[in-house]
């Protein structure tokens, strides 16, 4: 079966629970082989999206799944409709957001999904918690590993504090 991994995150509401809830409603659809502890990071964007915006809660998910990776985007809206996401600003505050980071090594770009996620390596809230499940799985266009991509970004990439599983610690 072919492999994904995810990211999640909240910054508004039970932001940790926010993450497990997703995580047990994927675990419905799919098969959820690892997750990641819990970091708590700064929100991402531009000054003017990232101010004044509570931290950030986020894990990431290692899963096996019959979707295609399409079918796995509208899996995880689903989620995120269900669970209460509203449209609003990109990079704005969300209750919870699901993004596909890798979907086996598939490269790909249409209107709705760019694999792999095209802004993954720059993010710390991402690598961190990938590297902590799959430090060796690999970026099918950088040909990096999650463990290179993160020490790639030096001091950069944004801050994040791993919480575990069950903090809700601010």
């Amino acid at each position: 079966m072919p492999r994904a991994y995810l990211s999640i995150g909240s910054n508004l509401g039970g932001r940790a629970e926010n993450c497990i809830i997703a995580v047990a409603r994927l675990a419905h659809k799919l098969q959820v082989l690892k997750i990641s502890d819990i970091y708590e990071t700064e929100p991402w964007g531009t000054a003017e999206t990232a101010a004044d915006q509570p931290e950030f809660m986020n894990v990431a998910v290692e899963i096996e799944t019959r979707l295609d990776p399409h079918e796995l985007l509208e899996a995880c809206k689903r989620i995120e409709d269900m669970m209460g996401r509203e449209p609003g600003e990109r990079w704005g505050p969300r209750v919870i957001d699901l993004d596909i980071l890798l979907y086996e090594d598939r490269v790909m770009e249409d209107d709705d999904l760019v694999l792999p996620h095209p802004r993954m390596h720059e993010r710390r809230f991402v690598l961190q918690p990938l590297a902590d499940i799959a430090p060796g799985v690999r970026h099918p266009v950088l040909n990096k590993t999650a463990a290179e991509l993160l020490g790639d970004l030096g001091s950069g990439g944004g801050r994040v504090r791993k919480v575990g599983m069950d903090s809700e610690s601010a």
